[in-house]
C-alpha cells in the first residue's frame, strides 16, 4: 500500500496568497471602510445641520410666541381697551410716568437707552444697536371696588383675600377712565386699600385720580377729583421690557430677555428671564393709526396711536458646521388688540 504525504501535493497545494492579492484585498477593505466612514460622517453632518436648524426654529418659535402674546395684550385693562389712562406715580423713567399708553419702543440704531437695563458686555446687559420695547397692561387676578373715598385716598374692595400689599403698582379702572398708582397701605385683615402721597417708592404725586393729570403733578383742587363707582376694578400692573442681551452661559453669545419691573422700578437679576438663546438681533418697527408705513421707534410721534408692531429676529445656531453657523432671520407682524 502506497502512503501519500499530505505535504507533498505539488505546487498547487503549497501555494499561499501572493503579495498582489494581499494588496488588492487591503485596497478593497480600505475602500469599504472609507465608504462606511464617509456615510457616517455625512449622516453626522446631516444630523448636526438638522439639530442646529431645529434649535434655531424652536428658539424662534418660543421667542415669537411669548413676545407676540404680550404685544397683543399691551395697554389692556380689566375694564375697557379704549379708556384714557392717568399715571399719578412720582416722576421716574422706569415706570414711564410721562406716558399712559401701554407700549414704548427704543431704537438701538439711534442709541436710545432702555431704562433700568444697562447696555454693555456683561451677562444680561443689552447689546448696543439692538431694539427694545417696554409693555404695560393690567394683570389678571383683579378685585372689585365697593366704595371709593377719593379725598381720603381709600378704596374698599369686595374681599380681604385681595392679594395686594404695600408698594404694589396697580391699575384701577371703570368704563370711563383708568389710573396707575402705588398702594401705600394694604393688608389681608381688612378690605381697605390706601393710595396716599408722601410715602413709598416711587410714591404717588397726587391723591386725585382724574384724567388728565395736572402738570406739574401736584395735589389737585377739589373740583378736579374722580370717584370710582362700585364694580370698578383694581388689578396689579404688569410692566415688562424685552431686549437682546449677553447670554448668561456664554459671553460670546446672545439671548432674548424679558425683565419685569419691581414696585421700586428696579430690575434685579431675579426679575430678568432669559427667554430664548441664540437671538442675535431684534429690530422693531411700529405702525400708527392712519399711517401708511412702519416706522422706527425714534420716529413715532404718539405711542398711544400705535396699532401694530413688526418684529424681525435674527437667530443663530450654537455650533459651527463646515466653519459656519446656521443663521435665520424671521419676521412677524403683531396687531395690538387694545
Amino acid at each position: 500500500m502506497k502512503t501519500v504525504n499530505p505535504f507533498s501535493g505539488g505546487a498547487r497545494a503549497a501555494r499561499g496568497v501572493s503579495l498582489i492579492e494581499l494588496m488588492l484585498a487591503l485596497v478593497l477593505g480600505l475602500l469599504v471602510v472609507g465608504a462606511a466612514i464617509g456615510i457616517f460622517v455625512s449622516n453626522r453632518q446631516v444630523f448636526r445641520s438638522a439639530d442646529n436648524l431645529s434649535f434655531v426654529q424652536e428658539n424662534g418659535r418660543v421667542a415669537f410666541e411669548l413676545l407676540a402674546r404680550e404685544l397683543r395684550q399691551t395697554a389692556s385693562s380689566p375694564c375697557s381697551a379704549k379708556v384714557p389712562i392717568v399715571n399719578v406715580l412720582n416722576n421716574t423713567a422706569a415706570w414711564g410716568t410721562d406716558w399712559g399708553d401701554g407700549i414704548r419702543g427704543y431704537d438701538g440704531q439711534a442709541g436710545q437707552a432702555l431704562p433700568t437695563v444697562t447696555t454693555g458686555t456683561v451677562a444680561r446687559n443689552r447689546i448696543a444697536g439692538t431694539d427694545a420695547v417696554e409693555l404695560r397692561s393690567g394683570a389678571s387676578g383683579d378685585v372689585t371696588v365697593t366704595e371709593h373715598k377719593e379725598h381720603a385716598a381709600q378704596f374698599k374692595v369686595n374681599t380681604t383675600a385681595h392679594g395686594l400689599v404695600d408698594g404694589d403698582i396697580v391699575m384701577v379702572c371703570d368704563f370711563v377712565q383708568a389710573a396707575i398708582l402705588q398702594i401705600t397701605n394694604a393688608n389681608s385683615s381688612n378690605v381697605t386699600i390706601v393710595h396716599n402721597t408722601g410715602t413709598g417708592t416711587p410714591g404717588n404725586c397726587s391723591k386725585s385720580l382724574k384724567y388728565p393729570r395736572q402738570i406739574p403733578c401736584i395735589e389737585n383742587p377739589h373740583d378736579h377729583w374722580y370717584t370710582y363707582r362700585p364694580n370698578s376694578v383694581i388689578a396689579k400692573l404688569k410692566a415688562t421690557a424685552w431686549y437682546v442681551g449677553v447670554s448668561t452661559s456664554d459671553p460670546t453669545r446672545r439671548s432674548l430677555y424679558q425683565v419685569m419691573l419691581t414696585s421700586s422700578g428696579a430690575s434685579p437679576a431675579s426679575t430678568v428671564q432669559e427667554v430664548a438663546e441664540g437671538v442675535q438681533d431684534m429690530q422693531l418697527q411700529y405702525l400708527s393709526n392712519g399711517g401708511t408705513d412702519y416706522q422706527d421707534a425714534n420716529a413715532v410721534a404718539n405711542w398711544a396711536q400705535v396699532t401694530a408692531v413688526r418684529v424681525v429676529l435674527t437667530l443663530q445656531s450654537n455650533e459651527r458646521i463646515d466653519g459656519a453657523q446656521v443663521v435665520r432671520t424671521i419676521a412677524h407682524t403683531v396687531t395690538i388688540r387694545n
